[in-house]
């Protein structure tokens, strides 16, 4: 018994300092970026546009709109992919008797899985061959959004995937067992149940639109100024960050850019949290 506590202990140990060290290096990362980029923010920063040059001068204000939009549009395109694609892989594909159905789904499976793992750079070349040059929508809000629509699709199908997979069988079985059919169970039961995982997996999805800058370098175009269509050029608050600490060598914008984007993460992260809470705990 003695051995056996001796090896759960040591095991909880190295439990617990594995999180703490990942603990501790976020914090370090946020904080650091935190103390050297908000001294610089001020009302300025965020309501001015960049000014374009080698200066680094202006706010973000023009790339905190392409932003919103980008995260917005991509979604848009996404999610509705995204969660249609995870519910028949999940909910439909096992009841087909078509032997032809079954193993397009098993490439359907394997495209997904590959998918996930391909660089974002080649997204973005895939969204300039073809949405830049080949459809002529040029370096635009819509071209990127598609592009990265590409690029967050597998994501979503994942995590929608594994959110249905979590609902009990149960909770079809007593459904299909009332009388409902398979479409009425799926949207009034495993969908609401899976809710907070599905939500996750699109914030997952967001955060990544946010944070990336390669595929977006060579289809959103890089323009500074306030983008008024989706066929306007423009740049995320990410690829601005690697504008100026590339190109400009303004390092203090940069990281009070990289200060304004981790804030904006970790807000989005608690607003969905507390979403889900709330559904969570008005369904239980």
């Amino acid at each position: 018994m003695n051995k056996r506590s001796f090896a759960q202990n040591t095991a909880f140990g190295i439990f617990w300092l594995t999180g703490a060290t990942a603990v501790l290096i976020m914090v370090f990362v946020v904080g650091y970026i935190m103390v050297k980029g908000l001294p610089g923010i001020s009302a300025d920063f965020f309501t001015t546009s960049p000014r374009g040059g080698l200066s680094g001068e202006g706010g973000i204000y023009s790339t905190i709109v392409t932003t919103f939009y980008m995260i917005v549009v991509t979604l848009a395109f996404a999610t509705p992919l995204g969660v249609g694609a995870a519910i028949y892989l999940t909910e439909y594909s096992a009841n087909t008797e078509s032997r032809v159905v079954r193993k397009l789904v098993i490439l359907a499976r394997f495209g997904v899985e590959t998918l996930a793992g391909v660089p974002s750079i080649i997204f973005g070349l895939f969204g300039y061959a073809l949405f830049v040059t080949a459809l002529n929508m040029g370096f635009s809000i819509l071209s990127a959004s598609l592009a990265g629509a590409c690029l967050i699709i597998p994501v979503i199908i994942r995590t929608t995937e594994e959110a249905l997979k979590s609902v009990p069988a149960g909770y079809r079985e007593g459904s299909l067992a009332l009388g409902a059919n398979r479409w009425e169970t799926t949207w009034k039961v495993v969908l609401p149940a899976a809710f907070r995982g599905i939500s996750t997996g699109v914030l997952l999805s967001a955060g990544r639109i946010v944070s990336e800058t390669a595929i977006f370098f060579v289809t959103l175009g890089g323009s500074y100024r306030v983008p008024h269509s989706l066929m306007s050029g423009g740049r995320t608050m990410a690829l601005h960050v690697y504008y100026l600490a590339m190109e400009t060598r303004a390092f203090d914008k940069a990281m009070s850019t990289a200060a304004v984007l981790v804030g904006m993460i970790i807000l989005m992260n608690l607003i969905i949290n507390t979403i889900t809470s709330r559904i969570s705990a008005k369904q239980g």
